[in-house]
């Protein structure tokens, strides 16, 4: 018997890394600091409570600090982490009707104030992440469990209300909003938990304590010696917050940091032949695109949209910005996933059709070169990441591409805790606050990206950032959410990239790899393509 597990988790070859440069190897340079990592930070984080995380950085962090009930690991394996096994079919702990989900929990598992771990934790943090009050970004998942049962301390069960494919990759695990267990005992008394002091002095069950939050400078943890999966080989782990990739680029040359875990493509051509720098490349189910407000003017016309597609060369981009790491994307799903369709409606570049599109749309070229169309020019606000060399680079491109074709760009940059926010907290994405923009995101381990395309995850409901909604799509997905075999949700997920080709919420540009650099000196870093820190625990220097 097939055992679900393989059917809701990626294949080895998801997190399957390349190590493109080992450094020198043998004892510890002069440089490091013995059992102490100090790991680049790109963004300020707005809360370091894990179901409030907003981005990729976020996470990493949160996941020191706390515990999934699953992981994977750097092969594409399942790894019980606070659930003492993996729910299957096997084990019975997923029912035949795929409606109960029954996790066995370990029993030797600490809070980091001492209080023991129980199911009522997870049961409670279910409820903080369907709680309406709370300003949490995703709900898909833990929306299709009808109700959470604790038959005793150690045994958690999910009621579904229907059959739910990504479920055990979903709940507490590494799904494309990766939320961690909460502490019952210390958060049960709050009506909602989006601004108490937990937030920025939390506790979990995870491999290391949080000792202090310096805003704007960095986020101090020591190892938690307790950890039941092991004493972690670090004494300390110094997060430093640095935007700015230059500067990220410049203290990893001078050793000033040991691990700079999400590189752009201009990061890994300047760092890649250092002799001292160490440089990991992994497959990781992302992308970067060009994402289109479809509830914006002009944006909402499929034709204005197709001639965008059709005036960006990705080849272009890709050369230019990712120095042979990227593959040339056609929709959301990466090449080497098993949904990916191949056969989608692809828009090679072609600048004259561009054209072309939006004559036939009523888009009349001005004399200064921007297209007009009712006495409204075309001209379009350019959202990127302040900072970012990869975003800056790929943005003068996009820019001068559409320039060609009579499409005006304004680019405006943002910090990345503003772009990422909530919409509670203004973020420029989750509010609708542009017209285009440079879009990186990193999925779960299921091909599950419904949060980001279905009409229900609108924000502030999910990720659906392009506010794209077409049932058709909507009923592809349902059909690959509520099937197990994979030969149904690979049918139905191949006609929902089919829409979604049409429709164009976004130009995809490339599937980007997870780049990290680190010191030859920092052991164990083994990346499972979606949360960089999985296994810290086992990370020593």
């Amino acid at each position: 018997m097939i055992r679900l597990v393989a059917i809701l988790y990626l294949a080895a070859l998801l997190a399957a890394c390349t190590r493109v440069q080992t450094g020198q190897s043998g004892g510890r340079h002069g440089w490091s600091q013995p059992n102490i990592a100090r790991v680049v930070l790109f963004l300020e984080p707005s809360s370091l409570n894990p179901i409030l995380s907003t981005s990729t950085g976020e996470v990493m962090v949160d996941t020191m600090i706390f515990d999934p009930l699953v992981t994977v690991d750097d092969k594409g394996n399942d790894v019980p982490v606070l659930a003492a096994q993996v729910p299957t079919l096997e084990n019975g702990g997923i029912s035949k009707d795929g409606l109960t989900l029954t996790y066995k929990l370990r029993k030797n598992v600490k809070w980091h104030d001492g209080a023991s771990f129980t199911a009522d934790d997870v049961k409670f943090s279910w409820q903080a992440v369907m709680n309406p009050a709370n300003n949490v970004q995703s709900r898909k998942g833990f929306d299709v469990v009808q109700a959470v049962d604790t038959p005793d301390a150690y045994t958690v069960v999910f009621h579904m209300k229907r059959p739910y494919a990504p479920a055990i990759e979903t709940l507490f695990s590494e799904s494309d909003s990766p939320y961690r267990v909460l502490p019952k005992h210390l958060l049960s008394k709050y009506p909602n938990i989006n601004r108490i002091p937990f937030n920025s002095q939390p506790v979990g069950t995870g491999p290391f304590k949080f000792v202090k939050w310096v805003r704007g400078d960095r986020i101090e943890m020591v190892t938690n010696p307790d950890y039941f999966l092991g004493k972690p080989k670090l004494k300390r782990v110094i997060w430093k917050v640095i935007p700015d990739s230059n500067t990220q680029d410049a203290q990893m040359r001078s050793h000033e940091v040991d691990l700079v875990p999400e590189l752009g493509g201009p990061q890994y051509r300047d760092l890649r032949n250092h002799p001292d720098i160490s440089i990991v490349l992994s497959n990781s189910p992302q992308y970067e695109a060009i994402g289109i407000n479809m509830s914006r003017p002009f944006m909402n016309d499929l034709k204005v949209r197709r001639a965008l597609a059709y005036a960006i060369d990705k080849r272009r981009v890709a050369d230019d910005t990712q120095f042979g790491t990227a593959t040339l994307a056609t929709e959301d799903l990466p090449t080497y996933m098993w949904a990916y369709n191949p056969k989608v409606v692809r828009y090679d570049y072609d600048p004259k059709k561009a054209a072309q599109t939006l004559d036939g749309d009523g888009w009349k070229l001005a004399p200064d070169g921007v297209r007009e169309k009712n006495g409204q020019r075309l001209s379009l606000q350019f959202s990127i990441a302040q900072g970012s060399a990869a975003a800056s680079a790929i943005s003068v491109i996009v820019q001068s591409q559409l320039k060609a074709v009579g499409i005006e760009t304004q680019i405006k940059q943002y910090n990345y805790t503003l772009l990422y926010a909530s919409v509670a907290n203004g973020g420029i994405y989750q509010s609708g606050k542009f017209d285009i923009n440079i879009y990186a995101w990193v999925s779960g381990a299921d091909p599950d990206d419904s949060s980001q395309f279905m009409c229900d995850y609108i924000p502030p409901k999910g990720n659906n950032a392009f506010r794209f909604c077409d049932r058709g799509y909507d009923t592809q997905q349902n059909i690959a959410l509520t099937h197990f075999d994979r030969a149904t949700r690979k049918q139905a997920y191949a006609r929902a990239q089919a829409i979604m080709a049409e429709q164009i919420p976004e130009v995809f540009l490339f599937y980007r790899k997870q780049i990290a650099a680190l010191s030859p000196d920092l052991r164990g870093y083994a990346p499972n393509g979606i949360t960089e820190t999985w296994n810290a625990y086992r990370w020593s220097i």
